[in-house]
């Protein structure tokens, strides 16, 4: 492949299975391309991941850079802090939680054509406890009905996206409420989009952050003030600006 890949992971207190991502995501892209690089968003975590990061930048220099935030700034603040880091033509990104192989990073590219922006991943099947599925499947269904989504899965954080794409969508969600931002904006763009179904593991470190009390009220404050941008307005505005032609009076 002749493009470039910038490859990011965000991270929060994910210092168990970081190195194993970063070994298995430098295979792969060594595979797909000459020109990559490797960024971890270290989003104010709290155990040895500063210092597991540390390491590993020495190990994989200069192909490795580590973003650091002192605060935690939330998953969309870490998403929106590597998609501003990345300097390739295209953008990869995964969690550093472990739950999938950026070794399969090959299965978006072989889907990415001329024209198409995103290649979104699809869990084959999901490895979660039981409640997580459920509440999941329900999410999806509930963003993918209210905001008009064709992909079948937003929750999967497997992505492959041109950077020119991303450079204008202006992303502005720092909750989980991104990945529909994100997803919305880039098919209301016109870009073709592709899907590719790939692995879920089980968690092994750590815990999420989603199902948290403070997060997701955060979440569902962030997934209203995100339909009314995103739906309500723009249809408010289409409504009106068919009211104005057809009492326009003809000259």
């Amino acid at each position: 492949m002749d493009l470039g890949v910038s490859a990011f992971f965000p991270a929060y207190n994910d210092a168990p299975s970081l190195p194993g991502l970063v070994a298995r995501a430098a295979e792969a892209l060594e595979r797909c391309t000459p020109d990559y690089e490797i960024i971890v968003v270290n989003d104010g975590s709290q155990d040895e991941t500063g210092a597991v990061l540390e390491d590993l930048r020495e190990q994989y220099a200069p192909r490795l850079r580590v973003i650091t935030h002192e605060k935690n700034r939330g998953y969309g603040g870490a998403l929106r802090s590597g998609f501003a880091a990345a300097t390739k033509d295209l953008v990869f990104y995964t969690d550093g939680d472990g739950q999938y192989d950026p070794a399969e990073i090959h299965l978006l590219v072989e889907r990415l054509r001329p024209g198409v922006g995103l290649v979104n991943g699809y869990k084959l099947a999901r490895r979660d406890p039981w409640h997580r599925i459920a509440i999941g499947k329900i999410y999806n269904r509930v963003a993918r009905l209210l905001f008009c989504i064709r992909i079948r899965d937003i929750d999967c954080d497997f992505r492959l996206i041109r950077r020119s794409l991303v450079e204008h969508l202006r992303l502005e969600s720092t909750s989980g409420t991104i990945c529909v931002e994100l997803v919305r904006k880039i098919e209301i763009s016109g870009c073709g989009v592709a899907e590719a179904g790939v692995s879920h593991y089980p968690r092994l470190h750590g815990r999420s952050q989603f199902f948290r009390w403070k997060s997701l009220a955060t979440t569902l404050r962030q997934f209203t003030r995100l339909y009314w941008r995103l739906v309500v307005l723009p249809g408010t505005d289409r409504f009106r600006q068919r009211l104005l032609c057809a009492f326009r009076p003809s000259i």
